[in-house]
């Protein structure tokens, strides 16, 4: 959807890139301040949806969680968040096994992944969103079969073609999704995207268009087994322009927890960051 079609359906202009634009985040310190964050984010997204003609209930909310020590992550948890997601895999173990005993809270891995690190995704992960290497997804597999589980996988495709970034290039997953089917513990939900990071709307906007125009055209000869309802793209940053072009998950760190002293290179190659 373009910036003057939103304008059309809101009679005003969209506010997108809001805080990339003016600034940083306050840290969130108690349950209230968690309370407060997610009902700010969740009325921005249904703001988004109502102008998108959208049904609020047609976007899920991931809180990104990294960075976050165990006990303000706990107070997140107090406030509602049930499924948060992690770029490193040994961060998102180390606060799973520490919170144990909350048995409903369930994790999202959402970076890169290395074949070392498989094992302990097949371990704990209810979700894994950066799916870009038949590799990865053969010992993943194995993993899981041996745990006896099964994983949702969104595949990662690289719309802003940047080198920096990983995901597979558009004009590679059809033939990559295409080899899915044979590893039966995943369960292929979806596509994932990273958008370039930038405050020129019309750029990063048209990242998520195309990975709902490949996801649209990939529907069509997708093999039996291979789901692909879920488009997950959209940061703190960015998400409202990413629920106008389609997103039905958001990924959202920094507008709920607050700004990180870490660095987002750290974590996101080219500064991208949750």
């Amino acid at each position: 959807m373009t910036d003057s079609a939103v304008e059309a359906l809101s009679g005003q202009p969209s506010p997108v890139l809001q805080h990339a634009q003016h600034g940083r985040w306050q840290t969130a310190q108690t349950v209230e301040d968690f309370a407060h964050n997610l009902a700010a984010v969740n009325a921005r997204m249904a703001a988004a949806c109502a102008r998108a003609g959208r049904e609020a209930s047609s976007v899920r909310l991931l809180p990104v969680s990294k960075t976050v020590d165990v006990a303000r992550v706990r107070l997140a948890v107090a406030a509602g968040c049930t499924f948060l997601g992690e770029n490193k895999v040994q961060e998102a173990q180390h606060k799973w096994e520490a919170m144990q005993d909350l048995r409903d809270l369930r994790w999202s891995v959402i970076g890169h992944l290395q074949t070392n690190k498989a094992k302990f995704v097949a371990r704990f992960a209810s979700e894994f969103q950066a799916l870009d290497s038949l590799r990865v997804a053969e010992i993943l597999d194995r993993r899981l079969q041996a745990e006896g589980r099964a994983l949702d996988v969104f595949v990662q495709v690289n719309t802003s073609n940047e080198p920096s970034k990983f995901g597979l290039a558009p004009e590679d997953v059809e033939s990559f999704i295409q080899q899915l089917p044979q590893f039966s513990a995943l369960r292929v939900r979806g596509l994932m995207t990273l958008a370039i990071f930038s405050d020129d709307v019309p750029r990063v906007r048209a990242c998520f268009v195309r990975l709902r125009e490949l996801r649209e055209r990939l529907r069509q000869s997708a093999p039996a087994g291979v789901d692909l309802t879920e488009l997950s793209m959209g940061m703190s940053g960015d998400f409202e322009v990413a629920i106008e072009e389609g997103a039905t998950v958001v990924r959202v760190g920094q507008a709920i927890f607050g700004a990180r002293a870490v660095p987002d290179s750290h974590y996101w190659p080219a500064g991208n960051t949750p």
